[in-house]
């Protein structure tokens, strides 16, 4: 793949260190210069002969679809704290929301989603 080629599929990447599992969140461009994300978990596994490897599972998540995924996920997060307020870490998802709404400007609406125009990354 040529310098050029590669430099237009990768948009962006973002890793997320999450206790065994890491989550890679990547845009890329199509050939038509549209973006999507594909999103990745990767867990570390030991082979039946002892050998480690990496599973993984992966999404793509078009364009179209970023605001009814957001929502959905969004509702499935908040629905969780409803059922269970507290992580392992002992901290409230109540206390994890306000925290971030305390830390926007107080000039900027307090919404759940990022204001983010994709046509700005190319």
């Amino acid at each position: 793949m040529s310098e050029n080629n590669q430099q237009r599929e990768e948009v962006f990447s973002k890793a997320v260190r999450a206790g065994k599992r890491t989550y890679f969140f990547d845009v890329k461009s199509t050939k038509a210069n549209d973006f999507y994300l594909t999103i990745t978990e990767s867990k570390k596994r030991i082979g039946d002969n002892g050998t480690p490897f990496f599973e993984k599972h992966k999404i793509f998540l078009y364009r179209e679809d970023f605001q009814k995924f957001s929502d959905g996920l969004l509702e499935a997060i908040e629905h969780v704290g409803t059922l269970k307020p507290e992580d392992p870490n002992g901290t409230s998802f109540e206390h994890r929301a306000s925290k971030k709404d305390a830390e926007a400007s107080p000039s900027e609406p307090s919404s759940p989603y990022s204001d983010v125009n994709f046509d700005d990354l190319g």
